[in-house]
């Protein structure tokens, strides 16, 4: 279950899960509150906050609220790997880097 949730983080690319009380709604990030409204039934405070923690240690802010409009539109992430443009390919390297932490460290 978790891994259709980190599928819609990484695109199909997962450190065990986070002992930390989850921050509030307010205080969440950009990939958190995606993660939290994407009404996916693997989608939980927990899981969606561990992957937010990971985007803190990834992602700078804009990539994160990038990568956050993924959850809503999968196929914004298709057209941003397909690109040819350099800013696009360089995004798309921490992305991915990104999606594997995740996966390891998230996953479970």
């Amino acid at each position: 279950m978790k891994k259709s949730i980190l599928l819609a983080v990484s695109l199909a690319v997962t450190l065990p899960v986070l002992t930390t009380i989850a921050p509030s709604a307010a205080a969440a990030g950009p990939i958190e509150s995606a993660c939290n409204q994407s009404h996916r039934k693997a989608a939980n405070r927990s899981l969606c906050g561990c992957i937010q923690q990971v985007a803190d240690q990834t992602l700078r802010g804009a990539d994160q609220r990038r990568a956050a409009t993924f959850f809503k539109d999968p196929e914004k992430a298709h057209k941003v790997w397909m690109s040819k443009r350099e800013s696009d390919d360089e995004f798309w390297t921490r992305y991915k880097a990104f999606g594997a932490q995740a996966e390891a460290y998230c996953g479970g």
